[in-house]
């Protein structure tokens, strides 16, 4: 950024100056913005299928097999033998972990620079309401779900130890869900984390709209909704499963 002014006695006095307040950066900000875009936009539709997935849980089970471990034995086999055992699921993995890495050091570096142009200068003039505060919380809750994702892959995907129930058994989909949100503690982080995740992920998706050059009037209209109808139905969705576990409807 820099300062252009034609009085050069108040440049010569050091009232203002031309100098750049930072270095010009190797990675642009359009850039770094475009991908927290198209990283947003996968991990909303990752929590949406996934969603789905686990709704599976409220499905009757049949022949004493649960819909749900059905369905997880189904994301390890898939397309076999063209991939091996578990290769598409590794590759849906591989891919998450690299959009993770991407935004979280898009989003640290976008503060980073905003901060070093404003100098002290803090932003005023905003409106207020839900998305003045949606705004202003971005990083922190990101943060919250950073660690939330290291905490959810820990205890229903390693099954490591404390964080995992003590019956925890990989591929046990069904009973590894309610033995870990027949802890109460658990579950109500679990349902706080779905909150965070419908703050963070509605304002994110209506970001990317602008991020990703969406300007008609129509389309704008339509995605608002949608930048709240799906953070909405995930939060509801994945809330429902700790909240029927915690209340002895699944067991």
């Amino acid at each position: 950024m820099t300062v252009k002014f034609d009085d050069r006695d108040a440049v010569a006095h050091g009232k203002i100056t031309e100098k750049p307040l930072r270095e010009r950066p190797s990675v642009p900000t359009w850039a770094l913005k475009l991908t927290m875009a198209v990283t947003g936009v996968i991990f909303g539709l990752f929590v949406l299928v996934h969603m789905i997935g686990n709704l599976k849980i409220f499905m009757p089970a049949h022949d004493g097999v649960h819909h749900i471990d059905e369905y997880a034995e189904f994301l390890r086999t898939m397309l076999m033998p063209l991939f091996p055992y578990g290769g598409v699921l590794w590759i849906f993995r591989i891919v998450l972990l690299i959009c993770l890495v991407l935004h979280v050091y898009g989003a640290f570096a976008i503060k980073a620079r905003a901060a070093q142009s404003r100098g002290k200068f803090k932003r005023t003039g905003m409106m207020g309401g839900l998305n003045t505060f949606t705004t202003r919380s971005m990083l922190v809750t990101g943060v919250v779900l950073l660690a939330f994702i290291i905490f959810h892959i820990l205890d229903l995907t390693i099954g490591a130890t404390p964080i995992a129930s003590d019956t925890f058994a990989h591929g046990a989909a069904y009973a590894n869900l309610v033995a870990s949100f027949s802890r109460p503690a658990v579950a109500i982080f679990y349902i706080i984390a779905m909150v965070v995740l419908f703050l963070h992920l509605s304002h994110g998706i209506w970001t990317a709209v602008s991020d990703l050059g969406i300007t008609g009037k129509r389309w704008r209209a339509v995605l608002l909704f949608i930048a709240y109808l799906v953070p909405a139905a995930v939060m509801v969705g994945n809330s429902l499963i700790p909240l029927s576990i915690m209340l002895g409807i699944l067991s």
